[in-house]
């Protein structure tokens, strides 16, 4: 990393932080100087001059007359600006639509203009300067993202549609281009497989100390592909090809291959350390590997865990709670979700855990949220969404001055209740954490689905290493133990006899995989991709079980429970 790439990270950075130090000293003034600045350049909008933005004087007239509404009560106005209106939601036309899935079957397309693109370079800035200051060396050498493809499609009126971040990446000046490791092109492969092996070749061909991606599956999967196909990889570098061909996608296949060249130095390095460890893992051709960006909590947490075992001790810094909506906080230290609340980049507005399934709740600013208080998120932002529930619950993990500190938690809905236990997606995970721990099992993957008719819950597991089913046995007692501990409810309700003991089904290696490349063959941008932990069954379920263990009887399940509580 150059010099002058470091002092301009250093000098933008550092005027972006102060920016938000102030602003946290005091959250009211700053989030009503975004949002009355945001309405008045909006005003002779439709959706402004319909919800009289140019009469709002206080945050209490806009909440009037404003009403909070989720996706498919925008997605009229998202039409019309999709067709090349003018002045729809914002005075500013989009310069894309970031793609993602909604509640439906329909996708949703959230605008993107010139400013929301300005704010979140600015965030990102704020993102470098931190994680520069905490980890100077995490920029000496080059660098790995992995994004999304850019384009994914161009709306009626020839307005490209994809991730943003891709967009991002793709146009990224060329200063800081030419320390990227992996080039744009090889996240336009359509092939899973070969996408894959593309990133890892480029990628173990230098020298790396920062790598980046949101989602951690993703940095394990590329670690994988690293350790299984080693030789082909180092054999490719030695001769400074590609490794792969491509009959569908020759042109971009060629862009690629015109990019190398032999590097037998760099072939005898890695060929050492393959003889040395009989695989290649990160941890060892990447020795001044510095700090790893992906997300730390929530239900990828679980993979964020599994890094050491691929990484080593690398320092991991969560990349802040951000959607297709918009980035909105500025994560301050590593392992932790928590980051601070991104005051002058969106306006915030929050609904208590408990008055979430409210018709009118009450709604806060972010100065009066409380440590460890969860809260449903409503936004407004530059790209045009009003008093917009995005149906994330955050909690509070703390206050920087006057601002809180938020880590993403869950989805709102990602609960079942059969019998009126209400399971949480976070009682499964903290569940599996405690009988993972004592067991030392390594779980590969795992969902639970209800099982109305039968009022039990069904455990989809897929290990990490062999385990003997009397084992698995006692893995499901403990389970159940685990979700009466975490859970009051499920803990009266096994009690009672209204819940029966749940199952255990063993899942065929591969099946949290399968899955996965399923739904990414099917457009599920892999970036993007989060398991669903919490669901009903699907066939392919079914149709992946191994085996299944079920609980003995009622009563030597009730022993356990006693025996955990």
């Amino acid at each position: 990393m150059s010099l002058l790439m470091r002092n301009v990270i250093r000098l933008l950075g550092r005027r972006e932080n102060r920016r938000l130090e102030k602003s946290a000293m005091a959250p009211a003034i700053a989030q009503q100087d975004f949002l009355f600045k945001l309405l008045t350049k909006n005003a002779k909008t439709g959706f402004g001059r319909q919800h009289g933005f140019a009469a709002i004087r206080t945050e209490s007239d806009y909440r009037r007359r404003v009403p909070i509404r989720d996706y498919e009560e925008f997605r009229p106005y998202v039409a019309r600006m999709m067709k090349g209106d003018q002045a729809v939601l914002t005075a500013d036309q989009p310069v894309m639509f970031t793609m993602t899935s909604g509640t439906t079957s329909e996708p949703k397309f959230i605008p993107v203009t010139r400013e929301s693109q300005l704010i979140e370079s600015a965030l990102m800035r704020q993102w470098f300067y931190l994680a520069l200051r905490d980890h100077p060396e995490f920029m000496d050498h080059a660098g790995v993202g992995i994004v999304s493809k850019a384009v994914e499609g161009l709306t009626p009126s020839g307005i490209p549609y994809g991730s943003a971040s891709g967009m991002t990446y793709k146009n990224i000046p060329w200063l800081i281009r030419r320390i990227q490791a992996i080039p744009y092109e090889a996240f336009e492969i359509l092939n899973y497989d070969q996408r894959y092996f593309v990133m890892a070749r480029f990628a173990l061909g230098t020298n790396v100390s920062f790598i980046a991606t949101p989602n951690p599956s993703t940095l394990v999967r590329l670690a994988r592909t690293s350790a299984e196909h080693s030789e082909r990889i180092v054999r490719a570098i030695h001769d400074g090809t590609l490794g792969v061909t491509s009959r569908t996608q020759e042109k971009l296949f060629a862009r690629l291959q015109a990019r190398l060249r032999p590097d037998p130095a760099r072939a005898r390095l890695l060929t050492y350390l393959l003889n040395a460890h009989d695989s290649l893992q990160p941890r060892d051709f990447w020795p001044t590997l510095g700090l790893i960006g992906c997300w730390v909590g929530g239900s990828v947490g679980m993979h964020a865990r599994k890094l050491n075992e691929h990484y080593g001790a690398t320092p991991i810094r969560d990349l802040g709670y951000m959607a297709s909506e918009g980035h909105f906080t500025v994560p301050c230290a590593d392992r932790t979700a928590g980051g601070i609340l991104a005051l002058n980049s969106n306006y915030y507005e929050f609904i208590s855990e408990e008055q979430t399934a409210s018709p009118q709740p009450d709604v806060l600013s972010s100065h009066e949220l409380e440590d460890g208080k969860r809260y449903s998120v409503v936004l407004t932002t530059a790209g045009g969404l009003y008093r917009y529930r995005i149906n994330d619950l955050v909690e509070v993990t703390g206050h920087h001055k006057h601002a809180p500190l938020l880590a993403f938690v869950r989805k709102e809905g990602e609960m079942v209740n059969i019998t009126g236990e209400k399971i949480h997606v976070n009682h499964l995970l903290l569940a599996l954490e405690q009988v993972s721990r004592k067991f030392n099992l390594s779980i590969e993957q795992f969902r639970a689905s209800p099982d109305y008719l039968s009022s039990r819950y069904e455990i989809f597991l897929e290990p990490g290493n062999e385990v003997s089913r009397p084992r698995l046995r006692k893995v499901l007692l403990e389970l159940d133990g685990s979700l009466s501990r975490v859970n009051i409810e499920y803990a009266q309700k096994r009690t009672s006899g209204r819940l029966r003991a749940p199952c255990l089904h063993i899942m065929t290696p591969g099946w949290a995989e399968c899955t996965h490349r399923k739904l990414v063959g099917g457009g599920k941008r892999d970036t993007q991709y989060k398991w669903q932990t919490l669901c009903e069954r699907s066939q392919a379920d079914q149709e992946a079980i191994v085996f299944t263990i079920e609980a003995q009887d009622q009563s030597s399940t009730a022993s356990c429970l006693e025996a955990a509580a």
